[in-house]
């Protein structure tokens, strides 16, 4: 009887494993089609990105200053930005998020300059959540900025950064150089927009007087003092930001022009093949009005450029037109190569070939920014876009180092030269204590942080618990081992950066959910004991924050408020994100296991897909984020790809 029962046990087990793994092939036959439709000719994906709609509103006022405001497009953004407002009034940071008060006061203005009147009841319940929330005094520096250059606020209460500290050399102390890549993009041009504070008039009734709280004869142009933890940084600041005003009020700036010209040859080098400055259109916008403030007419090659590369980030519908914040191509690329991977597809199939020829010819190679921290590396990354120059990021190269690590080519000797090469750079950008940050080596002065300049999102770029995890994954992928001195000291870095609930904090992606995803996944490429202390809290944290749905979700609001880490309507790319971790942490055949893999299969598409408009990528966190249309194409295969795998040996 007992031996009848288990092998009847035994054959009911089998049944529901062949019934799992029927469920999942299904799905990843549809995902894969899905993915295979949407590669370019080229041999490239692109996924579509979507931030909030400050983007849209500063291309407004761009074109506004420039002089070459197009009526039907003014008028599609104002529908786009209308449509987005939020039922109690204003505009989020994230998709789920409380109204932000630097986003709605310029997509208010921007409705206004764009001609909507002040009665209509977007604008009215927009003005009522400004005023609510402290008004125009209380916004950050770079909302202030633009205000300021319309006559909307004074340029006395602009924190003041000489346009001479571009003559700092990299070892000084507040040189550009100190500053995170996508800062000093911003940071250049507005060292000439600070020293020249040009003011471009606007119609009486764009004016949003409205929004201030303080009377006309009480407000306060200044900087403010503060009083926190960082007192002394923030005081010392402060006051030199009072010495700096009066300097610039001196007519001796025996340096300026010689500075100014510095800012204008540092902009165009670092003007990209497509026109833009970092692939941001925020970074754009400020280097083309310097540029304009300098004397450049917008029939200079450089303008013209800057102008054409909007066009290639813009997505127009019938009655709107919207921005992307920066495409990828390259990234995309690479990570749709290794969801298809997962999910099976072979080394040399022709679509992964395809893929991979073209990502060769986007490897770089000349040096760009990084090379001043890091002059014992040579070129060999990739950057997200195919245009980036100065811009090679770890994580991108590590992407694109793990996709061409699983494709098979004839000319396999051209694929092992180009992993080689990108490798060896991905090495040489180990920061000192064994974390690997973005796009440079230990830029981690903390002290610029403390600038009144530094008041909008993070302003340098330390090494990061996700991207150290991708390269440990790929590193031990490519058979590295714990003798590594780059492991070691890798390893070292994550183990002394889990938090105390066991979780590990996301920098690209939100948030505690995107780093202890991608840790763990690397401690089991690095044959790390999956019995270790550090992987059984990482996979209690996990197991403690599965949603009652099955799937995993966290809020953007994690970054400001840690408690809430792990908490968040589930979505498709963080449940894959938690399942890859538990699969790689040896806990496929539990439950947990079972539930996300359940939520991702009742969640698909029809045409293969997974709708995933949750903000789950952070570019900036606390002060931008965004959603990506493939993460909710690619984590899900690369999830349900390791699962099915783990029922197939029958773990």
């Amino acid at each position: 009887m007992t031996g009848a029962a288990g092998d009847g046990m035994t054959q009911q087990r089998a049944s529901d494993v062949k019934s799992d793994v029927d469920a999942v092939e299904r799905t990843l036959h549809r995902a894969v089609s899905y993915l295979l439709n949407a590669q370019d000719a080229q041999g490239w994906w692109r996924g579509e990105i979507e931030a909030n709609v400050a983007v849209e509103a500063e291309y407004l006022f761009l074109t506004h200053f420039l002089g070459v405001a197009r009526e039907d497009r003014w008028r599609k953004i104002a529908t786009s930005i209308m449509g987005r407002d939020l039922p109690g009034g204003g505009w989020a940071l994230y998709s789920g998020g409380p109204p932000d008060l630097n986003i709605t006061v310029e997509a208010y203005f921007a409705l206004k300059l764009a001609g909507a009147p002040a009665d209509h009841p977007v604008m009215q319940r927009a003005r009522h959540v400004v005023l609510s929330l402290g008004g125009v005094s209380k916004t950050r520096v770079f909302t202030k900025v633009w205000l300021s250059l319309f006559g909307q606020y004074d340029w006395r209460g602009v924190p003041v950064l000489p346009v001479e500290t571009i003559l700092l050399p990299s070892w000084a102390p507040l040189n550009i150089y100190d500053f995170a890549s996508w800062t000093r993009a911003a940071l250049v041009p507005l060292l000439v927009i600070g020293a020249r504070q040009p003011i471009c008039p606007v119609p009486d009734k764009a004016r949003i007087d409205e929004l201030y709280v303080e009377p006309p004869g009480k407000r306060e142009f200044r900087v403010p003092w503060t009083a926190d933890r960082v007192l002394a940084w923030k005081w010392f600041f402060r006051f030199g930001d009072d010495v700096l005003r009066v300097l610039e009020r001196s007519p001796w700036k025996p340096l300026r022009g010689v500075a100014l010209k510095a800012a204008e040859d540092w902009l165009q080098a670092h003007q990209e093949v497509d026109g833009a400055w970092a692939g941001i259109p925020s970074q754009t916008a400020y280097a083309l009005i310097a540029l304009r403030v300098l004397g450049y007419n917008m029939e200079h090659p450089v303008m013209r450029r800057g102008m054409e590369s909007f066009e290639l980030a813009s997505i127009a519908g019938a009655n709107t037109w919207r921005l992307q914040p920066w495409a990828s191509p390259v990234r995309d690329t690479a990570q749709v190569m290794l969801a298809l991977r997962d999910a099976g597809l072979p080394l040399d199939h022709p679509a992964l070939q395809k893929a991979a020829r073209w990502l060769f010819e986007q490897q770089a190679q000349v040096g760009g920014d990084w090379h001043l921290r890091n002059g014992g590396g040579t070129p060999g990354g990739w950057a997200r876009g195919p245009s980036s120059r100065h811009y090679t990021d770890a994580d991108t190269t590590t992407l694109v180092l793990a996709a061409l690590h699983q494709v098979r080519l004839p000319e396999d000797e051209l694929r092992q030269e180009a992993v080689d090469r990108g490798l060896r750079w991905l090495l040489s950008m180990q920061s000192r204590n064994g974390g690997w940050g973005a796009f440079d080596v230990d830029n981690t002065r903390l002290y610029v942080t403390h600038l009144p300049f530094s008041d909008s999102g993070v302003v340098i770029d330390p090494p990061t618990e996700d991207v150290t995890g991708h390269v440990l994954e790929l590193l031990g992928r490519m058979r590295h081992t714990r003798r590594s001195p780059a492991v070691r000291r890798a390893l070292e870095y994550l183990r002394e950066s889990q938090q105390k609930d066991g979780s590990w904090r996301g920098r690209w992606g939100v948030n505690y959910i995107y780093g202890t995803g991608f840790v763990l996944p690397a401690y089991q490429a690095i044959q790390l004991n999956m019995a270790h202390g550090e992987v059984r809290r990482g996979v209690q944290w996990l197991l403690s924050h599965q949603g009652s749905d099955g799937g995993w979700g966290e809020t953007c609001a994690s970054y400001k408020e840690p408690q809430l880490g792990g908490q968040g309507p589930s979505t498709p790319s963080q449940t894959a994100w938690a399942l890859i971790a538990l699969l790689a942490a040896g806990e496929g055949a539990g439950q947990a296991a079972a539930r996300g893999t359940r939520s991702l299969l009742s969640a698909q598409r029809p045409d293969g897909a997974w709708d995933d408009h949750a903000y789950t990528g952070a570019g900036f966190p606390s002060d931008f984020y965004f959603s990506h249309d493939l993460y909710g194409a690619c984590f899900p295969v690369m999830a349900l790809g390791r699962y099915r795998a783990l029922l197939a040996r029958g773990q």
